[in-house]
C-alpha cells in the first residue's frame, strides 16, 4: 500500500506466519494471554503497546494464533477497549504538538504544511470509522 502524503511506493511488507495453530514450543494458554492483555490494559497500555510486550517478553507472536480473537476484540468484550481508535488517537495527538510548536514559532512554514497533512489524514480516518458505523461522532467538551 503506498504513501498518502509522499512518494514512497509502500514496497516491502512483513509476511504473516502461514501456520495459524500457536508454535509447539510455546507454553502460553488462551486464558494466560487474556489475563495479561487485561492487566496491561488496566496499566494503560494501548492495543499495540500490548502486541509489543506480548511479542518481546512473553514470546507470543501472533496473539490470535492462541486466544482465537484479537488484542482489541479481548479488550472489547472486557469493557477495556479505547473510546478512540489508536491510529485516530495518535493521529491526534500528532496534530496538538504540532499545533503547540507553531504556538511558538510561527514563522515555520513547513510546520504548517505538514499540519495540514496531518488533518486531512485525520478527517479521512473520522469519515471511514463514521461511514463504517464502528464510532459515533460526538460533539467535544
Amino acid at each position: 500500500m503506498g504513501r498518502l502524503h509522499s512518494k514512497g511506493k509502500g514496497i516491502s511488507a512483513s509476511a504473516l506466519p502461514y501456520s495459524r495453530a500457536p508454535p509447539s514450543w510455546s507454553k502460553a494458554t488462551p486464558a494466560s494471554v487474556e489475563e495479561n492483555i487485561i492487566k496491561l490494559a488496566r496499566k494503560g497500555a494501548s492495543p499495540s503497546q500490548i502486541g509489543v510486550v506480548l511479542r518481546d517478553s512473553h514470546g507470543i507472536a501472533q496473539v490470535k494464533a492462541v486466544t482465537g480473537n484479537k488484542i482489541l476484540r479481548i479488550l472489547k468484550s472486557n469493557g477495556l477497549a479505547p473510546e478512540l481508535p489508536e491510529d485516530l488517537y495518535m493521529l491526534i495527538k500528532k496534530a496538538v504538538s504540532v499545533r503547540k510548536h507553531l504556538e511558538r514559532n510561527r514563522g515555520d512554514k513547513d510546520a504548517k504544511f505538514r499540519l495540514i497533512l496531518i488533518e486531512s489524514r485525520i478527517h479521512r480516518l473520522a469519515r471511514y470509522y463514521k461511514a463504517s458505523l464502528l464510532y459515533k461522532s460526538r460533539p467535544s467538551n
